[in-house]
């Protein structure tokens, strides 16, 4: 990721650009800017204005927390920032990166959504052969049938 881009994350985001550990481009389909901040109260503390493209940001808790990373998933649509409050996509892909610089190991269980009332919870497990597995738990709120 170049500097260009980093300055417009921050930007978008309302942080300064020094408060980015790293960075990287995560796609194992949908594609994401990936940032890592230096804790999760970095991230949760985040109140973005109009985000450049979509951005994916992770910080570590403190050892023994209730969750390793704390992520938040936002992109720009009709002139506004939305935000998911679960994303497996992105959960997978940061994972992939920070499994491969050894930043983190699993298996690991990551937050996401408190930012936006949301009690999100994504488990990372990793195969003997290098594969990632994204899991977790899913409450179905509405069911129904769509006749062609």
């Amino acid at each position: 990721m170049d500097e260009a881009d980093l300055a417009a994350i921050a930007a978008g985001l309302g942080i300064d650009r020094g408060a980015i550990v790293d960075a990287t481009w995560a796609d194992n389909g949908p594609g994401w800017a990936a940032i890592l901040l230096a804790s999760a109260a970095e991230v949760l503390a985040i109140r973005p204005g109009l985000v450049p493209f979509d951005i994916g940001i992770v910080g570590p808790y403190p050892e023994g927390a209730h969750a390793a990373l704390e992520l938040r998933a936002m992109w720009p649509q009709h002139g506004a920032t939305v935000e998911d409050p679960v994303t497996g996509s992105l959960n997978a892909s940061v994972a992939q990166w920070l499994l491969r610089t050894r930043r983190i190991s699993a298996p690991y269980a990551a937050s996401q959504g408190a930012a936006i009332g949301r009690a999100g919870r994504v488990l990372i497990t990793q195969d003997a052969d290098g594969t990632v597995w994204t899991g977790g738990r899913s409450v179905t709120l509405v069911r129904g049938t769509v006749d062609l």
